[in-house]
């Protein structure tokens, strides 16, 4: 199996820092971007498959290699049609991790969120546990699943609640400790350096990376 690793999301703040990594790694020598349109990026690894995320299963063929990376999702700002976001958020990461394990991939690296949980009463955090869940039962040799807390970096947009969030954990970040350490606040970077870096080693099973161990990681 080729050194080749498969990126959903990449035009988001966390996939776009991840796509850059996986690129100047040594240890791939291919890079597949599966996208909605063209990034402005070019690169001697770098393949962009422009799909339709409906029709995952048409490209079937280009998911394999050793790792999968999975950062895609939304906001209710973007996506206020609530079945329309639970495509985004769970079914297509989900459908993403069902091709890759038919093909033999042997990770899926799946960037969820603090406080996830399929019982969860929030509809955001009940997609992320209910992703986790579902890709957790399929055959990989190693899930990882990231859980970062507030992402802190520059989308290229403006998100005014996210600008607010941020001056705020500033402040509250250092008074966050023990237990309450995997809320502070991660830069997107981090994450997606932690994500390649993990790539890198040999686990087995479903492994799940808090916040503040993201950090430690990276």
């Amino acid at each position: 199996m080729s050194n080749k690793a498969v990126i959903a999301g990449a035009s988001g703040l966390t996939g776009g820092h991840l796509l850059r990594n996986l690129l100047d790694a040594p240890e791939y020598d291919e890079v597949f971007a599966l996208v909605r349109k063209e990034l402005p990026v070019t690169h001697p690894k770098l393949v962009q498959l422009i799909i339709n995320f409906d029709l995952l299963h048409s490209f079937a063929h280009a998911i394999n290699g050793k790792a999968v990376f999975c950062c895609l999702g939304t906001t209710k700002a973007k996506t206020p049609d609530p079945k329309a976001y639970q495509h985004i958020e769970r079914d297509i990461p989900v459908k993403l991790a069902q091709i890759a394990s038919g093909n033999g991939v042997s990770q899926f690296h799946y960037m969820s969120s603090v406080g996830a949980d399929a019982s969860s009463g929030n509809t955001y955090l009940k997609a992320k546990g209910q992703t986790e869940e579902a890709i957790s039962k399929l055959s990989f040799q190693a899930v990882h699943v990231y859980r970062p807390s507030l992402l802190i970096g520059d989308r290229g947009e403006i998100r005014l609640g996210e600008k607010l969030a941020g001056a705020i954990m500033k402040i509250v970040d250092p008074l966050l400790l023990g237990d309450l350490k995997r809320y502070q606040s991660i830069p997107a970077a981090t994450v997606a350096q932690a994500m390649y870096k993990t790539s890198l080693k040999r686990d087995e099973g479903v492994l799940i990376h808090p916040s503040h161990n993201i950090k430690q990681i990276a």
